[in-house]
């Protein structure tokens, strides 16, 4: 089963995520199938970028988004809608 998750990148105590479909038994950092974006925690106002095409796309196909993700994806829907 597929799941869109967060992938750690970063030195020790400086975290940046990219937001990756992986098979759900691979490890956090392990193997993906294809990058979607990216969420830099350490900016302010944090930093988050998905291509929502991409994102839609693997959900049609059966992908199911983390709490994380579900979560960042709300804050991306939120300011996109605040913009206009």
């Amino acid at each position: 089963m597929l799941s869109i998750r967060l992938m750690r990148m970063g030195a020790k105590k400086k975290p940046f995520y990219r937001v990756v479909v992986a098979e759900k038994s691979m490890p956090r950092d392990g193997r993906f199938v294809e990058i979607l974006g990216y969420y830099n925690p350490l900016t302010d106002p944090p930093e988050i970028k998905i291509d929502e095409e991409k994102l839609f796309s693997w959900i049609k196909k059966g992908a199911k988004p983390t709490d994380t993700v579900r979560s960042l994806i709300k804050r991306v829907k939120a300011k996109v809608g605040s913009d206009s």
